[in-house]
């Protein structure tokens, strides 16, 4: 009977102890759920409150802003990191260095995230592995880790380090437990959200303080917490003060209702506390909107200004381009009239050298006097009516029919006094 007992106490025990296991197992996994999904969305608001800060101010390492997100993202990466002695043979196998001295029970260092990053980063084209590495005034394998992120948000590819080393799967689950966030769903989410890093110029000292590795990164959770009671509450808390003032009892005395007023003055005081904290955050958004719209104004007004100066000298251009284009015309039409001329000046050249073969060789005299009047007359660059009536009485036949009934060379005149005869007009 007592080997019973204890069988069934033993029994009952193992079947506590499993239940007990249960609830632990369970109580672990929501403690996991519960730190990666604070990680996660602290460092998402990390990354908002650097890219605010980046509009007013350049990021460098006395900014808190950046100090919080770096804390942040060592978290998330040393989050449920193996011990060094479980992937100690593998890393030996690729013969890749390891941080610390190897003792016969593993490292003496402590592992950090830098182990992960420079074996999983080594795909990315261009990456600063090596010179990390070769960094003489940085030794431990933390503050490589941290003189990594600062280069790696210098050269704006943290992002893309983050995305390739979560890539490798192989590499991460050997370095991670189950649970990591870098194993779960909120990886992704923590490269996308890194990717808007990439708009902000930052610098960065790489011999300051902040790469001192012997202490560890502390989050500062202040500036994200922020409680907002809701109207519905205050106005429930209001009640149950009222209530709690009422139920006195019957025998209390006027005196005893003060508290309760009180403490609705003091609601009333906060609520109008509060109306006056909206009008002044109203009354200085509304002097920003007047202030904006007063530029707007301005820039407006000297934009139509400058467009009606465009306009006035696209319409000179144009009058302009206008009586260029009447004088051109013009100068085009006088041009054909001197074609016209010079090659009626042709036309007659060619007959008079034609009459020339016809006369006789005592008459080639004055048939030269005559070309040589006519090549006076095409050189000139003045077409006057006298000239053209002149050519038109040398090409006439009646002055070829006088020219036939001279008999000598004393009647021919010089070519000189040719010109200057008056029996040379027209007829």
């Amino acid at each position: 009977m007592a080997s019973r007992s204890l069988g069934g106490l033993s029994g009952s025990r193992c079947g506590g102890g499993g239940s007990g296991s249960g609830g632990k197992k369970s109580l672990s996994a929501r403690n996991a759920a519960v730190e990666r999904r604070n990680l996660i969305t602290v460092c998402r608001f990390s990354v908002k409150t650097l890219i605010d800060r980046s509009c007013f101010e350049t990021i460098d390492d006395s900014s808190p802003e950046f100090n919080n997100f770096a804390a942040i993202l060592e978290q998330i990466l040393s989050h449920r990191l193996k011990e060094i002695s479980q992937s100690c043979r593998w890393l030996a196998h690729l013969q890749i260095p390891l941080q610390g001295q190897v003792t016969w029970f593993g490292y003496e260092s402590p592992r950090s995230f830098w182990d992960y990053i420079r074996v999983a980063c080594r795909k990315v084209a261009q990456n600063c592995i090596c010179s990390i590495e070769n960094m003489e005034n940085v030794s431990s394998s933390r503050a490589k880790g941290r003189a990594w992120i600062r280069v790696a948000l210098m050269e704006k590819h943290l992002s893309e380090y983050i995305s390739t080393a979560l890539r490798d799967f192989k590499t991460t689950r050997r370095f991670y437990e189950d649970g990591a966030i870098v194993l779960g769903e909120e990886a992704n989410m923590l490269a996308g959200m890194l990717l808007g890093l990439n708009a902000i110029d930052f610098s960065f000292c790489l011999k300051g303080e902040g790469l001192d590795g012997n202490f560890p990164a502390v989050i500062d959770y202040t500036p994200y917490l922020k409680f907002t009671q809701s109207s519905d509450s205050i106005s429930s808390d209001e009640e149950e003060l009222r209530t709690l003032g009422s139920s006195g009892s019957e025998s209390s005395t006027p005196e005893n209702v003060g508290p309760p007023f009180i403490m609705d003055e003091n609601s009333w005081f906060n609520k109008c506390k509060r109306v006056k904290q909206k009008y002044q955050l109203t009354l200085e958004q509304k002097g920003y909107l007047e202030e904006l719209l007063r530029l707007r104004e301005n820039q407006l007004s000297e934009s139509v200004s400058q467009n009606k100066i465009l306009l006035q000298r696209i319409e000179d251009s144009d009058l302009a381009h206008k009586l260029e284009k009447e004088q051109l015309e013009y100068i085009i039409v006088e041009l054909q009239d001197q074609l016209k001329s010079y090659q009626s000046l042709d036309q007659l050249s060619a007959e008079v050298s034609l009459s020339q073969t016809s006369l006789d060789p005592s008459q080639s005299q004055e048939g030269d006097g005559k070309q040589d009047t006519l090549n006076l007359i095409s050189e000139g660059k003045e077409d006057t009516p006298s000239l053209l009536g002149l050519c038109g009485s040398l090409t006439s036949v009646a002055s070829y029919k006088s020219l036939t009934s001279l008999k000598s060379n004393d009647y021919l005149a010089s070519p000189t006094t040719e010109m200057t005869s008056p029996g040379l007009t027209p007829s």
